[in-house]
This record gives structure tokens, C-alpha cells and sequence, in this order.
């Protein structure tokens, strides 16, 4: 059953939506961060230093891309407390073209105006999909982080998702809001089907979770964070994440509460915005917790993997899923902590939420 058949006819969320369902074993609490950082340099010392390709790029750079050298890297992290990320192996990927943001709404009102789309957001469900679901509640809706007033357990995610009639790219937060002045803010309430549409208009396609991970990384070897393996370098936080107590009370001290401009936050070094914060994005790789152990050598690299066949979930095994990587403005130290560069996300295919999105990728051929 998809998070929305469930939203429909319970009244409540899967977390799976919003790319960022943790058990708690596997959040990472605040004040682990220094001994992730101090634990990391010890990390590093244990394995060879992968080869980056040097090769220039193969010509001008596509509008709003930037060159991914492709090359060798560690990929997974043995410091973030989350078994999915597990074992680090290496991996190899060939060079290609990224976006250097995540697409945003004014990119995504063009490809609309162009092609009519209609986003799953946007449609009414179907009956036939959603059995049990009282007639009047099958209408067009998205799931909305919804603060709570007070601390709430954080094992009820119930408390901050919600599921908004009428909250769709066009009106992130319910059918009362709109896009005015969020125009170069990434688009959210974006399902997998979305995403791929957009990519086939725009010639491009959805990054495998590898290169999303090589890009992100930006050719630093087995850092914590896409910028480093510092959370704060200088005291302050490069990205849009949770800063605060989780869910209730944001303390904005990176300027923001939801989402924020695409440009908002410095570039990793290979000239890459909001790959560690603001919104999940989407990847084309089938979700599984254990794929990572199909890897029998982890010290030879796997060329391009793009992921297991199929996805299975064991927390929801009848959910397809797909892998979703970046964190996004609701990742905190308390709950989530997906800005750690090496760990993975996951979404349901037919759901979108008020944090996530997508940006795309351009083979060098």
C-alpha cells in the first residue's frame, strides 16, 4: 500500500514519504557528532586513497551543470550508526554532467507550461487503488510537515506529517499558499513518476545513488559531511537543515524553517548547491537495506552500480521504494541526521512530501 493509500484511509503518514523513516537505533544524537568527527581521521588512515579522475571535462558544460570527474571513492559511511550504509565499499563511476541545484519551481512551472503535466500530487486518486478509503476523502494531496506546539515522542511521526488536501508543487503547503517568492526554491511534492517525466522533457535522467554519492563528496575522501568533517566549521552549518529541537522548535540559525533558495548555501568543491540539506532527491536506484552486501570484495570496485533489481523494505515490504539521498531541511542530530554524506534515504514511488525533490544528471556521452 503506498503512503498515500494509507494517509487516505487512516488519516495518518508512513515516514517512508518524506525519505526519512529512522528506528532509533539508527538516528545519530547530538552529541555524538564530535566522536563521529574524531572517529572518522581513524577511518581514513584504514584504507588506500581512491583514484579521482583528472581528465577535463569533455567540452562546454551543459546550461546549469557542472562536470563529475568520475573515478574510484569509499562509498557508505562506517561512522553514521545506520546498517544500510554498511559495509564502505569502493566503487567506481565514469564522469558525466549534473545539475548544480535541485530543480526548482520556476524549472518545474516551464516543463508544466510545456507539456501540461498533471503530478500525481495533483490527481484524484483512484478508487480502484485505495480499497476501503471512504469516498469523500479520496481527493488530490500531499503529506506536510506540520509542526507540533510541544516535544512529542519520536516514535509517532504522526505528530509532525500530515496529509493536506490540496498540497501540491503549486501550493507546498495546502491549497491557501503558493510559489510567490519561492520561485528559485527546490520543487517538492515530487513522486518518482514525476521526476522521470520531467527528466525525459528535459533530455536528462535521475543520478544512480553511486554518482549521487561521488558528486556529493566532491572528491573528499570518506568525509562525514559533503563539506568536511566538521557539522559546524566556523560555527555554523552550511546546509538547510533541522537547527533546534526536533519537531517542535526550529531555531532557524541557518535562516530558514521549510525550504530555501537553491543558491543559498556555498558550493562543495565540485561547484554542487544543496547536495547535504534543504530537500531529499530522488535517485533511480531500487531501495534495499542490504544491497551493500551484495558487494563480496569491497576492497574492488564495482563499476556504475545501479543498484539491486527490486526493492523490498522489510519495515514496509509490500512499499515500493526508491533510493533517496541529500537529507533535507527537517534532518537533525535528534532524528534522521541523512546530511551525513555516505547514508541513505528512501520513498515510496507514488508519494511526495514538503521536502522532497530532485535534481538530474547528463551521461558525458
Amino acid at each position: 500500500m503506498s503512503v498515500r493509500a494509507v494517509a487516505l484511509v487512516c488519516g495518518a503518514v508512513l515516514l517512508g514519504a518524506a525519505g526519512c523513516k529512522e528506528a532509533a537505533r539508527e538516528s545519530t544524537p547530538v552529541d555524538s557528532h564530535a566522536a563521529h568527527e574524531k572517529a572518522a581521521g581513524k577511518t581514513v588512515a584504514a584504507r588506500r586513497a581512491p583514484a579521482i579522475n583528472r581528465a577535463p571535462a569533455p567540452g562546454v558544460a551543459p546550461a546549469g551543470m557542472a562536470w563529475m570527474p568520475g573515478g574510484e571513492f569509499w562509498m557508505g559511511c562506517e561512522e553514521c550508526g545506520m546498517p544500510d550504509a554498511l559495509p564502505v565499499h569502493l566503487v567506481s563511476v565514469a564522469g558525466f554532467w549534473m545539475d548544480v541545484t535541485p530543480v526548482t519551481n520556476s524549472e518545474f512551472e516551464r516543463f508544466v507550461n510545456a507539456t501540461k503535466y498533471v503530478t500525481v500530487a495533483e490527481r484524484k486518486p483512484d478508487p480502484r487503488d485505495f480499497p476501503g478509503a471512504p469516498l469523500d476523502k479520496l481527493v488530490p494531496g500531499s503529506i506536510v510537515f506540520t509542526p507540533p506546539a510541544q516535544p512529542v515522542p519520536l516514535d509517532d511521526f504522526s505528530r509532525w506529517w500530515s496529509y493536506v488536501p490540496g498540497a501540491n508543487w503549486r501550493h507546498p503547503d495546502g491549497p491557501a499558499t503558493t510559489l510567490k517568492g519561492l520561485e528559485n526554491h527546490p520543487v517538492v511534492h515530487i513522486a518518482f513518476e514525476d521526476a522521470v517525466a520531467y527528466a525525459t522533457w528535459a533530455g536528462k535522467r535521475l543520478p544512480s545513488e553511486a554518482e549521487f554519492e561521488f558528486a556529493a563528496r566532491g572528491g573528499l575522501d570518506r568525509n562525514l559531511y559533503p563539506w568536511g568533517n566538521e557539522l559546524k566549521p566556523g560555527g555554523k552549518v552550511p546546509a538547510n537543515i533541522w537547527e533546534g529541537h526536533f519537531p517542535d522548535a526550529n531555531s532557524r540559525a541557518d535562516g530558514f524553517f521549510r525550504t530555501s533558495p537553491v543558491t543559498a548555501f556555498p558550493a562543495n568543491p565540485y561547484g554542487l548547491r544543496d547536495i547535504g540539506g534543504n530537500v531529499w532527491q530522488w535517485c533511480a536506484d531500487w531501495y534495499r537495506p542490504d544491497y551493500y552486501a551484495s558487494f563480496a570484495d569491497p576492497n574492488a570496485a564495482a563499476r556504475d552500480p545501479v543498484g539491486p533489481g527490486a526493492s523490498f523494505d522489510p519495515e514496509e515490504p509490500a512499499a515500493a521504494k526508491r533510493v533517496t539521498r541529500g537529507g533535507s531541511f527537517l534532518c537533525s542530530g535528534e532524528y534522521c541526521s541523512r546530511y551525513l554524506v555516505g547514508s541513505r534515504g528512501k520513498a515510496e514511488i507514488s508519494s511526495g512530501s514538503s521536502n522532497l525533490g530532485f535534481r538530474l544528471v547528463k551521461s558525458a556521452g
